[in-house]
């Protein structure tokens, strides 16, 4: 296990992040406290020291199995845990982006996960109806009190996070340090407008459903949680992780995850979420599974997204040619990669 830091911060994080919306078995699919804590061991035994749960994850059971698992030795562990999604369906302000709900929910998971405090609090997902800067005060308010350590922001556009760091920027705050985004070799919309902006503020991105919710494992569609016909796409991704995987002694799931630890503009954290121990120890192999550049060069090929306007129209030949007229290609770009792809 390799480490890096957290953003702009001095927070070191294993490149994989042990998610836990599996920990529980309260919405029928999860695995059981035995199990979770033998996962949670070996993931430590791996040199892991990064673990994601949220306020709702099976109904607050993975917070309180997450508690228990690291209890012993809480200060080894940078926990991370979230806030937004509502507590009580019937009350208006159980949910959001506002202070109360954060205070509410921040405490009720602070009780869950028995500790003082979490190192990092994401903001689960972006609530249009509370201002950017009271969300960013109310999160500076719960670092002051020591609560929480670091900031993040999941789920949300580019737009929202540059604003908020932006304004704890000038106001003081304590800053954003990740951003948590959907992104896997097959899903990379991310690349159009939050992965830039990431890169371009020094944040770390952490990728939540890294095997697409299975699909990118090679099974059959039938066997997934949620069965479903893959996308004629999905089906030519999978063959060549499964291709690259045959000559490397490998797994289609350690390629699809071997190629997303290689991004670097951002720095990409891996989020795996497992229900069995034999799943860690599989994903866990992917750290040491080195691609070769023609095997990434392959896997991007086939998995090139369509990144719409502005990129497409920025970065085309074109547009280029316009703006540095016949010096872009000769323009040494190692020390900034992000304008690689800018």
């Amino acid at each position: 296990m390799r480490y890096r830091l957290l953003g702009p911060s001095g927070l070191r994080v294993s490149e994989l992040c042990l998610g836990t919306m599996t920990f529980g078995t309260d919405w029928g699919w999860g695995a059981d406290e035995d199990e979770c804590r033998k996962i949670v061991g070996r993931f430590a035994e791996a040199g892991g020291n990064f673990i994601d749960t949220a306020s709702n994850y099976t109904d607050g059971s993975s917070e309180e199995i997450v508690g228990r698992a690291t209890s012993a030795e809480r200060d080894r562990w940078v926990i991370a845990t979230k806030y937004t999604l509502s507590l009580d369906r019937a009350d208006p302000n159980a949910g959001g982006n506002h202070r109360k709900s954060l205070v509410r929910s921040l405490e009720q998971s602070l009780r869950r996960l028995q500790t003082d405090y979490v190192d990092v609090l994401w903001l689960h997902m972006r609530d249009p109806t509370t201002p950017v800067e009271e969300f960013m005060r109310a999160l500076d308010d719960q670092v002051s009190l020591g609560k929480v350590l670091y900031v993040g922001i999941s789920d949300s556009p580019a737009w929202v996070t540059a604003r908020a760091d932006a304004i704890a920027a000038v106001r003081g705050w304590s800053p954003v340090v990740a951003v948590q985004v959907p992104y896997s070799i097959a899903s990379r919309d991310p690349e159009r407008e939050t992965l830039p902006m990431a890169a371009e503020l020094g944040l770390t991105a952490a990728a939540w459903g890294v095997l697409g919710a299975g699909a990118l494992t090679g099974r059959p569609a039938e066997s997934l949680r949620w069965p479903g016909e893959p996308s004629e796409r999905t089906r030519g991704i999978v063959a060549a992780l499964t291709e690259v995987a045959a000559s490397r002694g490998g797994t289609p799931a350690q390629v699809a995850i071997a190629w997303l630890l290689r991004r670097a503009a951002p720095p990409v954290v891996a989020i795996v979420g497992v229900r069995r121990l034999a799943q860690l120890e599989e994903n866990l192999g992917a750290l040491t599974l080195k691609l070769s550049e023609h095997e990434i060069g392959l896997l991007d090929e086939v998995s090139a997204p369509s990144l719409g306007f502005p990129r497409d129209f920025l970065e085309s030949d074109d547009v280029r040619e316009l703006i540095y007229g016949d010096t872009w290609s000769r323009l040494e770009l190692a020390s900034r990669p992000a304008l690689r792809q800018a």
